[in-house]
């Protein structure tokens, strides 16, 4: 059994966590840490473990910790997890962070976004966790950078297009709306009820921290420098998350070719749904699962290709995406864990 430890448990993303992993087949709960519940059942924090999951949550000690575990799920703030990560990693234990610390190539766009790195001699091992892109090189990671929310929604539906160049990739628009969760547990006025509820509305217009991860990562794989733009929208939801992205395409390309580009590249990956023809994804379908469900319609007379996604952003957008790519790690089939409705 993978012993498994989330650090941070007491957050949206680690109660998924915990239930995930209490469902594992092939893994067990072994340590869940919590700076303001040390000493308390994680049942104290969320009821619904009460007779389930009775683990007592405990101060972040990684020497202890890396004792117990096999491998650690880091859902702490930006800029907190590369104080630990170095440590468990010294430690032999197996690292999955959910927070940006690890997902960039690049020192400097991270610093950009974010502040100055700790520990920039692990960003040669760390691995990005988009696991349909980068299966092989998770495979053997030691250290995982899991892609952000927004990140996964866009990056998985236009990685194959800009790989194969079929669109103009300076015109890249992507409009996505997250339910509240995505801004975490910790109250604020953003997502108060009385804030959110019965509206829409943008927020950090210009400059999400979302922005240079995706903007690497298209960059990387398409083999030229890309910019787009980004537009996050909060819903008055708990969960989910929908993108649509606005491009042109190059050339006679046609809807077909479209469809048969992103059946080759996912045809064979179980987490990712290409709808039928004008069939369009929902923030329903895709609740709590761990897909990625894509639809896309194509102007004729505009040359415009319209493309919308679907996750649930505390899961392939998260927690489940962690789960995914520790099952990768370990060597188990991709869905263990993950194919449960």
């Amino acid at each position: 059994m993978i012993k498994v430890g989330v650090i941070g448990a007491t957050g949206y993303t680690g109660a998924e966590l915990i239930k995930l992993v209490y469902n594992h087949p092939e893994a067990e709960l072994s340590v869940l840490t919590s700076k303001t519940y040390d000493g308390h059942p994680i049942s104290d924090v969320f009821p619904i473990f009460n007779n389930i999951v009775d683990i007592k949550c405990q101060n972040l000690d990684v020497d202890i910790i890396s004792e117990q575990t096999n491998v650690v799920f880091l859902c702490l703030p930006h800029k907190i997890s590369m104080k630990y990560v170095p440590q468990f990693h010294k430690n032999g234990v197996k690292v999955i962070d959910l927070s940006a610390d690890y997902r960039f190539n690049s020192v400097e766009s991270y610093e950009s976004a974010y502040q100055e790195h700790t520990s920039k001699k692990l960003f040669k091992s760390s691995v990005y966790g988009l696991s349909e892109i980068y299966k092989s090189e998770i495979k053997n990671a030691e250290i995982i950078g899991n892609p952000g929310c927004y990140p996964t929604s866009l990056l998985l539906p236009m990685i194959p297009l800009v790989k194969e160049k079929i669109i103009d990739t300076n015109l890249i628009i992507s409009d996505s709306k997250s339910g509240v969760s995505g801004a975490g547990r910790s109250p604020s006025l953003a997502s108060h009820f009385c804030e959110t509820n019965e509206s829409f509305k943008p927020y950090k217009v210009g400059n999400h921290r979302h922005t240079p991860e995706m903007e690497e990562k298209l960059t990387e794989n398409a083999g030229e420098e890309i910019k787009i733009t980004f537009v996050p929208h909060l819903l008055p939801l708990t969960r989910g998350m929908l993108t649509t992205i606005y491009t042109n395409i190059i050339g006679k390309t046609t809807r077909d070719n479209i469809e048969d580009l992103f059946h080759n590249y996912y045809g064979k990956k179980y987490f990712i749904r290409i709808l039928q023809k004008e069939h369009f994804p929902d923030i329903l379908s895709a609740k709590n699962t761990n897909f990625c469900d894509i639809g896309f319609h194509l102007d004729k007379n505009s040359g415009r290709l319209i493309i919308v996604s679907a996750i649930d952003n505390l899961l392939k957008g998260a927690a489940g995406q962690a789960i995914q790519n520790m099952n990768i790690m370990f060597n188990l089939v991709e869905q263990t864990g993950l194919d449960k409705l």
